[in-house]
């Protein structure tokens, strides 16, 4: 039976199984892994470590000594695995939670195994064939699709799925002021497809009706199917140069109408599905306040923005744990994102996945890679 949400042929929990290589090796992109094992953690304690991490993602509970003994070869005693995680722990990177004789990783130690310890695998070309028919935009508007790829993330990583895309920047065809007293004006932009977006500026007092005229006219003159962001840098720069027959009054109008809607207006579409089965691993999240306050800095437009300026820095996946993505400040949440981009290697979104810091890294990183690739075709 399939997964509520999944795609055919996908699964939800499939193990890496013994087909598991380092990132270095696959075409998977991710941002900034490198060999960054501190200086002390020899093969063992690297293993130890691996074998904890692996455990909690796994059973969500504190690790012992002797279920790793069991599981490392070598005939390890349980004695000799106590002494290493002893070491790990002053070392930062494992910790005792409460009275419990096992161990748990630390954000550092979390940080640690997936910069230099992880292992994962690498996506059938089944899997992938049946991520991109999941996303096919036939018959569906681009915002269908947009959440169809949330939902989907979110049933293959048993966390919340992310999708973050820019508003558009369409061509325009006309843009009028209107006055409306007190200071005030309307700005009237339509749209090349014929969307029509109104908004309410402050201009300076006692502009007469026909400097909004002149201001409405001097743009329309200078469209030419120029998004709103490129008409701004033009007309800035021919008011620069002082090649413009604007008034004071009206170039004032201008500058007010321009800086509000390509400032202000610079929303997006975010489309976040699955935020309950944070709550399914409560125990490992400091409190349900925390994540609310996460969703409600998430739907801000600064962060959305700050999220997709963190995708653009990067050339692929970037893995976020704790409070190290300066986003939210929340403990026991990780999140693992990667940039959508277009021609030319434009951004045009990210893709990404909000969880408990033991969400599967080895299955999560491969699947946000490539519908990040796939969500970029569709939107550049």
């Amino acid at each position: 039976m399939n997964h509520p949400m999944i795609p055919p042929g996908l699964s939800p929990s499939r193990s890496v199984g013994t087909t598991q290589v380092h990132a270095s090796r696959l075409g998977t992109r991710i941002a900034g892994v490198g060999p960054l094992l501190p200086p002390g953690l020899d093969a063992r304690s690297a293993a130890v470590l691996r074998e904890v991490v692996e455990q909690y993602v796994e059973t969500g509970e504190p690790v012992g000594s002797r279920t790793i003994s069991r599981r490392l070869p070598g005939n390890l005693s349980a004695a000799t695995i106590r002494n290493v995680m002893a070491d790990l722990t002053d070392s930062g990177l494992l910790f005792a939670p409460h009275t419990s004789a096992g161990r748990l990783p630390t954000d550092q130690g979390l940080r640690l195994f997936v910069d230099g310890l992880l292992h994962f695998g690498e996506l059938t070309e089944d899997e992938r064939s049946s991520i991109t028919a999941t996303l096919a935009t036939a018959g569906r508007s681009l915002e269908d699709t947009l959440a169809e790829a949330s939902t989907m993330l979110s049933g293959l990583s048993a966390a919340a799925g992310l999708v973050l895309a820019p508003k558009a920047e369409g061509a325009l065809r006309h843009i009028e002021f209107v006055p409306l007293g007190s200071g005030r004006a309307l700005v009237v932009l339509v749209a090349a497809d014929g969307h029509v977006e109104n908004r309410v500026i402050e201009i300076p007092a006692g502009v007469p009706p026909s400097a909004l005229q002149q201001a409405s006219n001097y743009l329309n003159a200078r469209l030419s199917g120029r998004p709103l962001l490129e008409l701004r840098e033009y007309v800035a720069g021919e008011m620069a140069a002082n090649r413009t027959e604007l008034d004071t009054l009206s170039a004032q109008v201008v500058e007010a109408g321009l800086a509000t809607w390509t400032g202000e207006g610079r929303g997006g579409s975010l489309i976040v599905r699955g935020q309950a089965k944070l709550l399914s691993d409560v125990t490992q999240i400091e409190s349900l306040a925390a994540i609310q306050a996460l969703f409600e800095r998430l739907e801000a437009q600064e962060t959305m923005l700050r999220l997709l300026e963190l995708a653009e820095q990067s050339d692929g996946v970037r893995i976020f744990i704790g409070a190290d993505s300066g986003l939210f400040g929340t403990s026991g949440v990780s999140m693992v994102v990667a940039p959508a981009r277009g021609e030319g290697g434009r951004i045009v979104g990210a893709i990404g996945v909000i969880g408990p810091t033991r969400i599967n890294y080895g299955r999560i990183i491969p699947v946000v890679d490539y519908t990040a690739r796939v969500i970029g075709r569709l939107l550049g």
